[in-house]
């Protein structure tokens, strides 16, 4: 176990010599030595003790806390690398609209790369599914990238491409699921729902491989600075959210690992995932982020998770180095 996932309202986590034990209504109910944990998320009304958290700081084991609409919250997680250089650097090269450029440009190729990936895995599946024709229509956007010099229209290209790819969304539900477009506050449909709470997770696992390399989050080159955002960490994922986001809600939905009964209204007018079936969710993404497959770049096997931190270390090189930014396309 290198990941916990805690969900049931009113636990307790509290500190046994070096295991982290979980409490519900006065009555033990599980303990995991700490080698055992990298990270824990936790969902909702959930008590830290002071000890533990003390001792999860100490060890270093990333903590993250969500709200019960599935929004994150905040993360419990040890003092910043003192690489002060790097976000020196980092800052240096936001003044530069060449490398801001280039940077977002990679981001957008491996956003792009990767969602052709899904549909076009679909499509050899599924040739009933017609999606030649968003396939045809998304492919030149990728040759246009190397032309385009200017950021806005860099993101100009990424917004046409993820319009097509959401369009044609749709096709690749079975088992009479539908969606008609992205909506996200608040999910307005089970389908909407499953991404937002994916995206959600992956934003938390690029901050948390950043912030490990010593990257400042929060200034990011394809995505504008906001108030309290992690523009980095959202660069970072656009790679990886075909990849981690929509492949996890295709899977849960395609094969029918959830239902419809499976969903519940929120209380802000949207939908979410039943308590039930929020603990399938957690185990399904773990399952997928951690399952190993070949890299058809290096030809080595990895997961989802470790490629998305080998990233994190790439941009570091790039920003240090002034070196090209690859991303991640080596899922088929």
């Amino acid at each position: 176990m290198s990941s916990l996932y805690l969900s049931e309202q009113g636990s307790v986590i509290r500190r046994e010599q070096n295991r982290i034990v979980v409490e519900r209504n006065g009555t033990k109910v599980a303990e995991i030595h700490e080698f055992k944990l990298r990270r824990i998320i936790i969902y909702g009304n959930i008590q830290l003790t002071t000890p533990v958290i003390t001792f999860l700081l100490d060890r270093g084991i990333d903590t993250t806390f969500l709200s019960l609409q599935g929004k994150l919250k905040g993360r419990l997680a040890p003092l910043a690398t003192n690489n002060a250089v790097l976000r020196v650097r980092q800052h240096q090269k936001l003044a530069d609209p060449h490398f801001t450029c280039q940077l977002a440009r990679a981001f957008i190729l491996g956003k792009i790369t990767n969602c052709l990936s899904i549909i076009s895995r679909h499509q050899r599946n599924h040739p009933e599914a017609d999606l030649l024709p968003a396939i045809a229509r998304i492919s030149p956007l990728v040759d246009r990238l190397p032309l385009t010099k200017e950021i806005n229209a860099l993101r100009g290209i990424e917004g046409q491409a993820a319009a097509i790819y959401f369009d044609s969304f749709g096709k690749l539900l079975r088992r009479g699921w539908t969606f008609k477009k992205r909506e996200r506050r608040p999910p307005p449909d089970p389908v909407n729902a499953l991404l937002s709470f994916s995206y959600t997770l992956l934003y938390n696992e690029a901050i948390g491989a950043l912030s490990a390399v010593g990257c400042d989050p929060y200034p990011g080159f394809l995505h504008t600075p906001g108030f309290g955002r992690c523009s980095l960490a959202l660069d970072l994922m656009e790679e990886f959210r075909p990849l981690f986001a929509d492949r996890l809600t295709l899977s849960l939905l395609n094969l029918g690992t959830l239902s419809y009964d499976d969903f519940e209204p929120s209380e802000n007018g949207g939908v979410l995932l039943s308590n039930d079936a929020r603990r399938i969710f957690f185990r399904e993404y773990e399952r997928l982020v951690t399952a190993e497959f070949l890299n058809h770049r290096t030809n080595a096997r990895i997961s989802l998770r470790q490629a998305l931190h080998d990233q994190a270390h790439a941009l570091r090189r790039s920003l240090m180095r002034s070196l090209p930014y690859v991303p991640f396309t080596g899922w088929r």
